[in-house]
């Protein structure tokens, strides 16, 4: 036994784990860590007060309420809709689902220009919607969050549909078995399986929101302090070769990702430990 043991680990498929993990380390470290440590390393020339003044200007604080606030409340939309239609291609056979199925991953494929341009088209004044709605969208703060909702549903659906896959339906018939309702079922079986997933695709749709810039800039109009985004600030410090300034706001945007994808993990993992007991 401990023969064939030795014999199936001496040739595996797959390289040995220390040099896969060599491997791994080397490769996340050129294009993830020292990218970003170039970002931490280039502020560190700032003086305090100055990286102070650099972040913290009423400008930057207005497109920090914007990027994150929108992001999070598209986050938010997706997380619910996306698990009605990752539930309705999981469970349901209709006519042209295969097509449906297909749009959904739209967002992934367009260019995040054209995106842009269609949704202002769209949510214009006289765009095909927008001249139907009381209120502005394009050019405002609400275009925002139209164009991050666009983005992110992608992320929620793509998440969600393994899960429900794999879901066992006849967890569903034992508890209307039992007497549970309709909402007792979903809320005391189904939620807590699925609700890992669901996280991880807000947790997506978030992280993927907070970088957008290309399908943002043609629909928010980019007025200072009231729609302009922090990429687009630090795309602007860049331009007038404020580089230091571009990279303080580039620090704390990545400071404050890293530690709500921490939080956000945190609960997955809460939610999976709860699940399993």
């Amino acid at each position: 036994m401990f023969f064939t043991r030795t014999l199936l680990k001496r040739h595996s498929v797959l390289p040995g784990f220390d040099l896969a993990l060599g491997f791994t380390l080397l490769y996340l470290s050129f294009i993830v860590l020292i990218p970003l440590s170039a970002a931490f390393l280039k502020t560190f020339t700032m003086t305090w007060p100055a990286f102070v003044d650099a972040v913290g200007s009423p400008r930057v604080l207005a497109s920090y309420r914007l990027t994150f606030g929108a992001s999070f409340a598209a986050a938010l939309i997706n997380a619910f809709f996306g698990l009605i239609v990752a539930w309705v291609l999981v469970r349901y056979e209709f006519p042209f689902k295969r097509l449906i199925d297909a749009l959904v991953d739209l967002p992934f494929a367009l260019p995040t220009a054209v995106a842009g341009i269609a949704l202002t088209a769209l949510y214009a004044q006289n765009g095909w919607i927008g001249q139907w709605l009381p209120f502005k969208v394009s050019f405002t703060p609400i275009g925002v969050f139209v164009a991050l909702t666009f983005i992110g549903l992608p992320f929620v659906v793509r998440t969600l549909q393994p899960v429900l896959e794999n879901m066992q339906k006849e967890l569903e018939e034992a508890a209307a078995t039992l007497g549970a309702s309709r909402w007792q079922t979903f809320r005391h079986v189904i939620f807590p399986i699925l609700s890992p997933a669901l996280l991880t695709g807000f947790a997506l749709a978030f992280a993927r929101a907070l970088g957008e810039y290309g399908s943002v800039i043609f629909i928010a109009g980019n007025m200072p302090l009231v729609s302009e985004i922090t990429p687009l600030l630090i795309i602007t410090k860049l331009e007038q070769y404020d580089y230091t300034g571009a990279t303080a706001i580039a620090v704390v945007m990545l400071v404050a990702a890293f530690v709500l994808l921490l939080t956000i993990n945190a609960l997955q993992a809460w939610a999976r430990a709860r699940q399993g007991r």
